[in-house]
């Protein structure tokens, strides 16, 4: 049979790891707060640059790609864009 003592010593240490845990989880949840909004700030112009480039010719076969639908593995693996190769 275990000591009582012993056991309610383990408990308490783990209890007091777990209190440090979740108070350092609550400090990296507030930074987040923080700086959540300027990374939606940054997503934004990422999102405009990436419309910009959307123009380009793999981008339009991607969207053609997505747009047909697959009818097939054969047919999903001949649709796919391949990198141009340079001579």
């Amino acid at each position: 049979m275990k000591d009582i003592h012993e056991v309610l010593r383990q408990k308490q240490t783990k209890y007091a790891a777990l209190g440090k845990q979740i108070e350092m989880l609550q400090q990296a949840a507030e930074k987040l707060r923080e700086v959540a909004p300027l990374l939606a700030e940054n997503d934004d112009e990422d999102n405009a640059v990436l419309m910009e480039d959307d123009a380009s010719p793999v981008a339009d076969a991607m969207a053609a790609k997505a747009g047909a639908g697959s009818s097939g593995a054969t047919a999903s693996k001949a649709a796919r864009p391949t990198a141009p190769r340079w001579p």
